[in-house]
Formats: C-alpha cells, sequence, structure tokens
C-alpha cells in the first residue's frame, strides 16, 4: 500500500520559513520524479515543483522560483520541501505525490501539511 505522510506545516509570519518532509513507503521510492503540489482554500490543486528520481533536475512554479527548494534523500525514502520568503499568498495544504509511473501510483495522496503565512 502507498503512504505518503506528509509534515512540517504551521503557522508563520510573511518573510518566514518552513521545511516541509513527505515520508514514502509502499513504492520503490528512488524510481519515481516526486512533486509538491498544493491546495489554498477554495482553490483547486496547484503544482509547486518537481524533482525527478535522482534528484539532479528540479522545476519550479513561477509563483515560488527563488525561494522554494525541493530536494529528496533516497536512502530514507524522504522528499523535502524548504520555504523561504514565505508570502501570505502561500497559503495552503501541501501534498507530495509521485509524479511519473502508473496512473493509480500518481493519484495518490496523503493527508497532506496545512502551512498559513499570517501576520
Amino acid at each position: 500500500e502507498v503512504q505518503l505522510v506528509e509534515s512540517g506545516g504551521g503557522l508563520v509570519q510573511p518573510g518566514g520559513s518552513l521545511r516541509l518532509s513527505c515520508a514514502a513507503s509502499g513504492f520503490t521510492f528512488s524510481n519515481y520524479a516526486m512533486s509538491w503540489v498544493r491546495q489554498a482554500p477554495g482553490k483547486g490543486l496547484e503544482w509547486v515543483t518537481s524533482i525527478n528520481s535522482g534528484g539532479g533536475g528540479r522545476s519550479y512554479a513561477d509563483s515560488v522560483k527563488g525561494r522554494f527548494t525541493i530536494s529528496r534523500e533516497n536512502a530514507k525514502n524522504t522528499l523535502y520541501l524548504q520555504m523561504n520568503s514565505l508570502k501570505v499568498e502561500d497559503t495552503a495544504v501541501y501534498y507530495c505525490v509521485p509524479a511519473n509511473g502508473p496512473t493509480s501510483l500518481r493519484a495518490s495522496r496523503g493527508q497532506g501539511t496545512q502551512v498559513t503565512v499570517s501576520s
């Protein structure tokens, strides 16, 4: 069974930082690219960033480029998202998801972690 467990969210002031983690199990984590997506209140899912299976290739949405950094530790089956210079508009529930592979794998979701940026 695929499990994705996100953690590290919280309440932070604008300009602050958070580091999200995603512990993956039930599939061969190191074989797959991974993404972070987010869902703000009342809005649809928004792609944030992706990283390839080996960790050498990354891409970012324009809205987070230069502020967020995705990384992974395949030995620990863990994905990370370092978020700096947070803005109010970054407020959302953040999910880690497999970025490629079978449809059933890409449809996997954890419970997400809430990030709230507010003064």
